[in-house]
């Protein structure tokens, strides 16, 4: 009896890896100001913010700290709709003024009416999120 194993050839055949580019995004950060957006849940509580740059081609989600879990978890709509804006080839600050527009306050979630501001920098509104 041989003590030699029979190796399939699948097993021993270099991989082959092809390169597939993921979605849309815009850069997640910047040093320039931005403009902001404020999210809030239907109860009126701050959930976080939706931030852009155009002159960076930057936007992003920043969650307030203090929003827990609901906060993170109703981030990730705005992500996918940044995600969708950005396919779609728009610029960040036409992404953030859709946002505004299209919130329904009767929503889990919204963007709050009135809240679009400008603020100096991003690292601003990280600390932002991250007051109490």
């Amino acid at each position: 009896m041989s003590r030699e194993r029979n190796v399939q050839p699948r097993l021993t055949e270099p991989l082959q890896f092809e390169e597939v580019a993921g979605p849309a995004r815009y850069s997640r950060t910047t040093d320039k100001p931005v403009q902001y957006v404020t999210v809030a849940n239907g109860q009126g509580t701050v959930l976080g913010y939706v931030w852009a740059n155009d002159e960076d081609d930057a936007a992003g989600w920043k969650v307030r700290k203090a929003g827990g879990d609901e906060a993170f978890n109703r981030g990730a709509l705005y992500v996918s709709r940044l995600r969708d804006a950005k396919a779609r080839g728009i610029s960040p600050s036409a992404a953030l003024a859709e946002l505004l527009r299209d919130s329904d306050p009767a929503n889990p979630s919204h963007v709050v009416p009135g809240s679009l501001t400008q603020a100096p920098s991003l690292q601003a509104v990280k600390e932002l999120a991250e007051e109490s």
